[in-house]
């Protein structure tokens, strides 16, 4: 991988999916199958080689996004696994924001759900090319065509099918360019009969191959012309491919892929996909770069020019730091001086003492990485994630990865109190790892309080602290996470006079006064101040310090709520009028009157508490639909709608966090164990 063209052979893709549906059992395949592991780990024996961490492989879940790289065909494909849990979204999030494409994989049965949907929107915010490999096909009430039905509907997405199961599902999938039938046979599906599709089938399929053409036709003036005539001979494969690639890379279409990744069905030709239909670094857009005087550059994936390279995540590796970076232009070595921009111009200087190559919880020494790459850096103190690390002569910021604020807390002490330093470091590594992890003291109890995603999140956290850092914890009650906002517009005014008398006997006198209004805005919307009062008396201005004065003291009013202490959120702040009193309105006094005026506004506008807000689908047994929509409308959940699949009913509504905490032991008791339920947080509102 030393120059571009060696780039036109690497793929950086990731597996991104709700939880559940079979990301880590499709990686297992694709590494079997492109002889990296000699075995096929599974996710529900804890082998799987990608779930390395004793909480994943007791969970059976994937908590933190694994990296590797397999061979195939003659190209590399870097791959990250990441989480589907919404508890872990962090995870997704800034493994898409250094992806060039990925693969999302849909449950046969259920189609897009609600992570689903979440993972989609990171998808959509960094651009990335996707294909969908609609998984567990063998099971009962599995429905190639209703899934790619909620795709189009759900996501809003032109889903385009590109193998197809037979009506019968046996395990074998239709290949709709090239026509052909594929049994995927040996003892491990590693071997693919490939044999000429027969006229009965190829008649079924026909409006598949139809959809699938008119999407390609798109992209090429002279296939849309034989398509549309139907003109003799068919279109050649090649030309069906390379025209529904440049619909993939535009985002006009997605081709979707058919199999069951447990019964190692239908995985070779997804990894053919990903290979002929997903972009390669060079075709991504260059990325857009702010530099510290301002100004702006766009940096190509090239290797040549100075170093741009984002870390994307911090891990604690063998009990050292070690950061992930993907490189967007020039080279690293180890040894080599990297800069690391910060807030306010800072730049901090450090060595990359060691790069490695990762799979999954194996590292391997590189002499060299380049752009293009995803490497694991040891030897860095500072670099977090989000900081972009450049050439010392070059600095300058990439797009920065954004940190979701925590919904739920819990307080926590060391079991022993010889442990408390060790507790302060093992959570401060915890954190520098998960942005979305936040350690806070409650001003009221003194307590130290870790915040987080959700009771998942908080579960592995503590689980971690035992078992890695060999922390005993106590731990109380969750906690849930509040904002506060007003009811109603209020206006109130202030004057603030003030003598004091300093050490050396003179009195400072302080005087100012403001009047200020306050009103509620839409949920989301956040917190506007605006600085444009009348000032008195007539002919008197606000010098620069009176007016950042201003500014502060409305600021320092909206650090929290009257009512609660919480955040504030969703409301907007006027200063209307100021009156000066000469030398006595000193910038310190404005701020104060102002503040004062603030506090008084939202105090007379009445407080709204605001709860997290999360979207909920609750799946569950037909018999048990009213037992369940009861209990859901007890804890006042507002229910959308209902959907029917097969024996079982998913109820899509929206609650409080606060009533659905321990709500999986209810909703167990009352579906003998078949129930099951996700929730995605939405927003901050009125309960």
């Amino acid at each position: 991988m030393s120059n571009v063209s060696d780039l036109a052979r690497v793929r950086n893709i990731g597996i991104a999916a709700h939880v559940d549906a079979g990301k880590t059992t499709l990686t297992e395949r694709m590494l079997y199958y492109a002889g990296v592991s000699h075995k096929i780990g599974e996710v529900h024996e804890g082998a799987a080689h990608m779930d390395y961490m004793a909480e994943e492989q007791a969970h059976g879940i994937t908590i933190t996004a694994a990296v590797t790289r397999l061979p195939w065909r003659e190209h590399l494909i870097q791959l990250i696994d990441t989480p589907g849990h919404v508890d872990f979204t962090i995870e997704v999030e800034r493994s898409m924001r250094v992806l060039d494409g990925c693969v999302i994989v849909l449950d046969g049965v259920r189609g897009v759900e609600p992570q689903t949907e979440t993972v989609w929107r990171q998808r959509t915010r960094f651009g990335l090319p996707a294909l969908f490999f609609i998984n567990k096909l063998d099971r009962p009430g599995a429905d190639f065509g209703r899934a790619l039905i909620t795709v189009r509907e759900q996501l809003d997405a032109e889903p385009i099918a590109v193998t197809v199961p037979l009506p019968d599902y046996d395990g074998t999938v239709i290949h709709l360019i090239d026509k052909t039938r594929l049994r995927f046979t040996g003892e491990r599906g590693e071997q693919v009969d490939i044999t000429p599709c027969d006229a009965a089938t190829w008649r079924e399929m026909r409006h598949w191959r139809e959809s699938l053409l008119l999407a390609a036709a798109e992209m090429d003036e002279a296939l849309a012309e034989r398509v549309l005539t139907e003109e003799e001979p068919e279109p050649e494969p090649d030309a069906v491919w390379a025209a529904l690639r440049l619909a993939t890379l535009a985002g006009k279409a997605f081709p979707c892929f058919a199999g069951s990744a447990l019964r190692n069905q239908g995985m070779q030709p997804v990894m053919d996909g990903v290979l002929r239909l997903l972009p390669a670094p060079i075709e991504r857009p260059s990325s857009l770069a702010q530099r510290p005087d301002g100004g702006e550059e766009w940096v190509a994936m090239e290797t040549d020019g100075p170093l741009a390279a984002l870390v994307f995540k911090v891990q604690m590796w063998e009990g050292r730091r070690h950061v992930f970076a993907r490189l967007y232009r020039g080279m690293l070595k180890p040894g080599d001086e990297v800069a690391i921009p910060g807030p306010g111009g800072a730049v901090r200087h450090e060595r990359a003492a060691r790069l490695f190559e990762v799979d999954a919880n194996h590292k391997t020494r590189l002499d060299q990485a380049t752009a293009g790459q995803i490497v694991l850096i040891a030897g860095l103190r500072w670099a977090t994630t989000g900081d972009t690390l450049c050439a010392p002569g070059h600095p300058l910021w990439l797009e920065r990865i954004e940190a979701r604020e925590p919904v739920l807390g819990l307080a926590i002490e060391p079991q022993s109190s010889a442990d408390e330093e060790k507790l302060l470091e093992a959570l401060d590594k915890l954190q520098q790892e998960d942005p979305t992890l936040r350690v806070e003291e409650d001003q009221e109890t003194g307590q130290r309080v870790l915040r987080g995603m959700g009771e998942l999140h908080l579960q592995i956290a503590g689980e971690r602290l035992r078992r890695e850092f060999n922390v005993n914890i106590r731990v109380g009650n969750p906690d849930v996470v509040t904002r506060e906002t007003i009811e109603r517009a209020a206006e109130a005014d202030n004057l603030f006079h003030r003598t004091i008398e300093q050490p050396d006997g003179k009195k400072l006198e302080m005087k100012a006064w403001a009047r200020v209004a306050v009103a509620p805005l839409p949920r989301g919307t956040g917190l506007t101040v605006t600085v444009e009062p009348v000032v008195r008396p007539e002919g008197a201005q606000l010098n620069p310090s009176q007016q950042d004065a201003i500014s502060g003291g409305a600021e320092d009013a909206l650090a929290n709520g009257p009512a609660t202490g919480a955040t504030l959120q969703d409301l907007a702040v006027r200063v209307l009028d100021v009156e000066l009193f000469g030398a006595l309105s000193s910038p310190q006094a404005v701020r104060v009157a102002v503040a004062e005026a603030v506090r008084k506004a939202l105090i007379r506008a009445g407080s709204l508490v605001l709860r997290p807000i999360m979207t909920t689908e609750v799946v569950v047994p037909e018999s048990d639909v009213g037992t369940v929509m009861g209990d859901l409308q007890a804890r006042r959940a507002v229910i959308r709608d209902t959907t029917s699949l097969g024996d079982m009913t998913i109820i899509h509504c929206d609650c409080a966090l606060d009533r659905l905490l321990g709500y999986i032991t209810d909703l167990r008791g009352m579906t003998h164990g078949r129930g099951q339920f996700t929730m995605t947080f939405d927003r901050f509102d009125a309960a």
